[in-house]
Parts: structure tokens; C-alpha cells; sequence
């Protein structure tokens, strides 16, 4: 079998989903014998990356400026000289300089050209370059049916269906394995810094702190159950925007003014989710807009935990598959409560076992996509 060598291009290798995502498939292509490259303007996760067994080429091209757009003609040389044969572009202003240098050399002396859609970006021309690709890749059923409905062949005719492959996220099952159980060194310390908790069933909702997130609907939530005498403790998970802190102000001051301050804890942003999902007798998923996946749903499910969850974009997929029990209408607290009240009573089917979300079925799926175009 031919070794490939793919370069993949994305703004930053910093933090998130598509780094995530990029890094995880630098692995495979190593692990697999190909030559994997990625170009970006740096961050902390190129380290790891190099270490890994890829290169990095460092170039910006993802800062918002007219300029960056001329760099193509130096992304076409190095196309040429590097004789790629896929190139993988996971953000929408690389894709645009590398479609550009790519679509000026000869079709037979090309790398072939793939996009991933993260997310659901708002419907323009500039969005329109995720899909200009020999091949796209949807992170959900979610997300090509975006597609499909915003950018019809009849309008957009390079995107027709055959060309879109849905290849959903996945998780490796040693990092959230089923029933994990944490240390009691990890515990001691938790309780320590958390002593609110106590004997308390907790609530968890992960995500950082932005509006979209849903953290009213989980502080309604909360105070339901404990006007009902449910004895439960509310935590969320997950840092402050720094864009506008004012959110995180008003939510902190909402939990004081409904006197909920001993049933509410803010953790910050945390290293150790794993842990926290061990000990959730019940994970949220509020987010007021469709999510393209839902990693933070299928997470806590892979380990066994009950998630209770608006049923919209992936978070719904997920939940049809592992815990359909969970699945509420978007925005329905009154339903969410309920839900939620079951969980913690234990009226609730057992999480079904992941089977499909999984890293090695996104990686060898994509590997595979690759290996049919080149």
C-alpha cells in the first residue's frame, strides 16, 4: 500500500475540537506509516504534535486580514515542492488560501483537496469554501444535513451528496472509560476544595461560561429539585469567556439572589473532567443552539453516566444512540427536571455501551477516505 503524504492546514494548534481533531489524525497517518505534515502559525499543542512523530510548518494563515490571502501563491510552491497528496483544510480562511494555490496548478499534478465542517457557520460565500472540497467531512448527521439544506446542488453544484462523508468525533475509551473510578487521593482533595458537595447527588454542566451554554435553564433546574426536597448540588464546570465576563457576573449573582449559593459551585476551568463525570450522578447538556457533535454529552455517556440534554444538532444523535431516555425537548426545564428527578432515583435504563463514537472509527474512516483519493 502506497504511503500517503497529507498536510493538514487550520489557524492555531492552541486548544478545541479542531485541534483536537487535527492532532488525532497527525497520530493515525504516523501510526499507519504516512507522512503527516501540519501548517499553522503554532501553539502549545506543537510539541506534542512534533513529538507525535509529525512536522510542523509554521505560517498564518488565519489571521483576518485582506493580506492573508496572498500568501497562496507561496502555499502553491510549497504544494509543489512538497508533492502532498491530500491536503486537509479544517477552517474556513486556510481553506481559502490553500483552494486558491491549489486550484492554479495542473489537475494532474495536484495534492487532492479534502474539508472537514466542524460547525455550523453562518450561511455566506466565505462559509461556502468548506465545501469546495474533492471531498467534505461532516462531524454529524447534523451538520451534512446543514449542508444539504443551505448549500443545495442546485445553487452550490461542486456539493453534490456523494462528495459529503459523515465521519462523526470520537473518544478514546482509555481516557473516559466505563465506570471509572477515581482515586481516593483525587477524591480527598475534591471534597476538600468542594465541601458543599457532601453526601449530595450532583448535577453536573460543563461548558465554559457563555450564554448559549444554557446556565439559567440548569439554575431553574436545580432550584425545581431542591423545592422539591431533592437533595442536590449543582456544579458547573468550565471557565469564563474573557470576551464577556459581564455573563458570568450575572449568573453568579442570579444563584445569590435565589439564595441557591450552597446548591451552585463554580469550579473554573478544570484538568480532571474525568473525574468530575465519575462522581455526576447526572451530566446536562442546556445549550440554547444546536451543537455540531456534543463531545461534552458523549463523554460522561461513555463512562456510564446519565446525561439529561436538549435533543437538537448532536447532542440529539448522541443521546438516540446511548441514552434516549435523556432526550428532551430544546428549552423544556419543566421535562429536564423530570428527567433529571428519574436519573437520581434510579428509574432510569441503564447508558447503552459506545460502540460508534469512537477515536479509532474517526481515524480509520478518515484514513480510509484519504487512501480512496489518492
Amino acid at each position: 500500500m502506497k504511503a500517503l503524504k497529507v498536510l493538514q492546514l487550520l489557524p492555531a494548534l492552541d486548544s478545541g475540537g479542531v485541534e483536537r481533531g487535527t492532532l488525532e489524525i497527525a497520530r493515525a497517518l504516523v501510526a499507519a506509516g504516512h507522512e503527516s505534515v501540519v501548517l499553522s502559525r503554532g501553539g502549545r499543542l506543537v510539541g506534542q504534535l512534533q513529538d507525535e512523530g509529525s512536522r510542523h510548518l509554521a505560517r498564518d494563515l488565519g489571521r483576518k486580514s485582506p493580506t492573508t490571502f496572498l500568501h497562496y501563491r507561496a502555499l502553491r510552491r510549497l504544494f509543489e515542492a512538497e508533492r502532498f497528496d491530500i491536503v486537509h483544510a479544517r477552517s474556513r480562511l486556510p481553506a481559502w488560501v490553500a483552494w486558491l494555490a491549489w486550484r492554479g496548478m495542473p489537475a494532474d499534478a495536484r495534492p487532492h483537496f479534502v474539508t472537514t465542517v466542524h460547525g455550523m457557520h453562518s450561511v455566506s460565500r466565505y462559509s461556502a469554501i468548506m465545501c469546495a472540497g474533492e471531498r467534505v467531512i461532516a462531524v454529524s448527521d447534523t451538520v451534512r444535513d446543514y449542508l444539504r439544506s443551505h448549500y443545495p446542488p442546485t445553487r452550490w453544484p461542486h456539493l453534490a451528496d456523494e462528495r459529503i462523508t459523515v465521519i462523526p468525533r470520537g473518544i478514546d475509551p482509555a481516557e473516559f472509560p466505563r465506570d471509572y473510578p477515581p482515586s481516593d487521593e483525587w477524591l480527598a482533595r475534591f471534597h476538600a476544595e468542594f465541601p458543599q458537595i457532601g453526601q449530595r447527588k450532583v448535577l453536573t454542566l460543563p461548558g465554559r461560561l457563555t450564554r448559549l451554554k444554557g446556565h439559567h435553564d440548569f439554575i431553574t433546574l436545580v432550584a425545581r429539585l431542591v423545592a422539591e426536597g431533592i437533595d442536590v448540588i449543582g456544579l458547573v464546570v468550565g471557565g469564563e469567556d474573557p470576551k464577556r465576563p459581564g455573563y458570568a457576573k450575572e449568573i453568579r449573582e442570579r444563584v445569590q439572589a435565589e439564595g441557591l449559593g450552597d446548591r451552585i459551585v463554580f469550579t473554573g476551568h478544570r484538568s480532571d473532567v474525568r473525574e468530575i463525570y465519575s462522581v455526576s450522578d447526572c451530566v446536562l447538556s442546556l445549550s440554547s443552539t444546536p451543537e455540531s457533535f456534543g463531545r461534552t454529552v458523549l463523554e460522561p455517556l461513555a463512562m456510564g453516566r446519565p446525561v439529561v440534554g436538549y435533543a437538537h444538532g448532536g447532542v440529539a444523535e448522541i443521546l438516540a444512540e446511548l441514552f434516549p431516555h435523556g432526550a428532551v425537548g430544546k428549552g423544556d426545564v419543566a421535562a429536564a427536571t423530570v428527567r433529571a428527578a428519574d436519573v437520581i432515583a434510579g428509574r432510569t435504563p441503564v447508558v447503552e455501551h459506545n460502540s460508534r463514537f469512537l477515536l479509532a472509527n474517526m481515524q480509520a474512516q478518515t484514513l480510509k477516505l484519504y487512501r480512496s483519493l489518492a
